[in-house]
């Protein structure tokens, strides 16, 4: 897979403004929290700012993300974590996590042809529940997203429109809810 180069520093500040500015940047992380897993594999983690935020909460939480500058910044924010660089659709960690998410648009940032290895990679680590939000522009639909989930083993259980968990009924953005 391809990859898109990213300053790490650069892409934490913009979130770091918006929490200056008193937005809410952990609905991601509180969504996750709500299931209570004791483990989590943040699949796509960029800077960390979700793992970060489950391990504030006392999770077990693994970062993996193929940027190494996103991943120079996460593990200079939170160097007790495990921080992985890899691609997602190669990842293989040996163990399962009770709910692995892709937050951030992960999706989007994978190469035409390669979403259905992806999922596959991901889902080999999820030992409850695969969590995934991410922008519905026609790059990636929710009908292939379903399909490629169903082929790795997994089953649609919830879907929403937000992270906040407002009902989904078509637009622009969905989280997908899927267990193993």
């Amino acid at each position: 897979m391809t990859t898109t180069q990213w300053h790490g520093d650069d892409y934490q500040r913009r979130f770091d403004a918006l929490a200056d500015s008193g937005t809410d940047v952990h609905g991601e992380a509180a969504f996750v929290l709500d299931h209570r897993p004791a483990t989590v594999l943040d699949a796509g983690c960029g800077t960390g700012r979700v793992a970060i935020e489950l391990a504030r909460h006392g999770v077990d939480v693994v970062g993996a993300d193929r940027d190494a500058s996103m991943l120079a910044t996460a593990r200079r924010l939170a160097p007790g974590l495990t921080w992985v660089e890899s691609d997602l659709a190669e990842l293989d960690l040996g163990r399962t996590f009770d709910v692995v998410v892709m937050a951030g648009n992960v999706p989007l940032f994978t190469p035409p042809g390669t979403h259905a290895a992806l999922v596959a990679g991901v889902a080999r680590h999820v030992g409850g529940l695969l969590v995934a939000g991410f922008g519905l522009d026609g790059r990636y639909s929710l009908a292939d997203y379903d399909a490629h989930a169903a082929s790795a083993g997994l089953r649609l259980v919830e879907r929403f429109a937000t992270w906040d968990r407002d009902p989904f009924t078509g637009g622009d953005y969905a989280v997908s809810v899927h267990r193993a």
